[in-house]
C-alpha cells in the first residue's frame, strides 16, 4: 500500500502553480484537511510577506499590522464570496456544489499568494529605495507610488491565478462561453469584496502624519476606490 503524498509536497505545490486541471478537479471533489491546510498555509507565507515587505515603509510594527491583515483579507474573501459565487455559477450555466465552488476559490487565492510571496523581494526593493519616511516632511508621493505598487502586485497575482482557474472551469462547463461568464461573475465579487474588506482593515503601508495602528478609527469612512484613484493623482500631478 502506498503512502498518500503530503499535501504541502513540492509536488503538490507545483501541480497548483500549473494549475493542472486534474489535479484541481481531484482537489475539489471532496474536503480534505491536508488540502485546505496547504492553500491556507500558502495564502499566509505568501500574502504574509508580501504584505509585511510593503509595510516597512512606514515602521516595523506596521510591516507586522501588514504581514497580518493582508492574509486575513484573502481568507475573509475567499469564505464570504464563497456562497455567491456557488449561486452565481449555475444562474451562469455551471452547476457546481458549494464544496467545489469553495475549494477552487481557495485554491486560486493561494495561488496568487504564492506569486505576492515571490513578488516580496520586489516590494522589499522598492521600499528600501523609496524616500524615507520623514517627520514634517511632504511624504504623499512616496506613500501613493508605493500604494499603487502594492494594489498593482495584488491585482496582476489575483487575475494571473483566475486565469489559471479558467481551464478548470473550461472542462467543467464543457466550454469557454459559460467558463468566461462564471470567471468574469466571480472576479467581480472577489474584487468588491475584497477592495471594501481592505479599506475596513486598513491601514497597510501606513499615511504619513497618522500613528501606527491595526486599525483606523475611521475604518468605514469612505471607499478603496476614492483612495486609489486619490493616490494617482497625487502621484501623477
Amino acid at each position: 500500500m502506498n503512502p498518500r503524498p503530503w499535501p504541502f509536497s513540492a509536488s503538490s505545490v507545483g501541480d497548483l502553480l500549473r494549475g493542472e486541471v486534474g489535479a484541481l478537479t481531484m482537489w475539489t471533489s471532496d474536503w480534505k484537511a491536508g488540502r485546505i491546510g496547504r492553500d491556507v498555509g500558502l495564502i499566509l507565507l505568501g500574502a504574509g510577506a508580501f504584505g509585511a515587505a510593503a509595510g516597512g515603509w512606514r515602521d516595523p510594527l506596521q510591516s507586522l499590522f501588514a504581514g497580518i491583515k493582508l492574509p486575513l483579507i484573502i481568507l475573509l474573501t475567499a469564505g464570504g464570496n464563497a456562497l455567491l459565487n456557488a449561486f452565481l455559477a449555475p444562474l451562469l450555466g455551471l452547476h457546481l456544489r458549494f464544496r467545489q465552488s469553495f475549494l477552487a476559490i481557495l485554491a486560486s487565492f493561494a495561488l496568487a499568494s504564492a506569486m505576492l510571496g515571490a513578488f516580496s523581494p520586489l516590494a522589499a526593493f522598492v521600499v528600501w529605495n523609496a524616500p524615507p519616511l520623514v517627520e514634517g516632511a511632504n511624504n504623499s508621493s512616496t506613500h501613493a507610488a508605493i500604494l499603487l505598487v502594492l494594489v498593482g502586485a495584488i491585482a496582476f497575482a489575483g487575475l494571473a491565478a483566475n486565469l489559471r482557474l479558467l481551464q478548470w472551469l473550461r472542462s467543467q462547463a464543457g466550454g469557454g462561453a459559460i467558463a468566461w461568464r462564471v470567471l468574469i461573475a466571480w472576479l467581480a465579487g472577489n474584487l468588491f469584496l475584497g477592495s471594501q474588506l481592505s479599506w475596513v482593515l486598513r491601514p497597510f503601508i501606513g499615511s504619513p502624519g497618522l500613528e501606527v495602528e491595526f486599525l483606523r478609527d475611521t475604518a468605514f469612512d469612505g471607499n478603496f476606490y476614492e483612495a486609489v484613484f486619490r493616490s494617482a493623482v497625487r502621484l501623477f500631478n
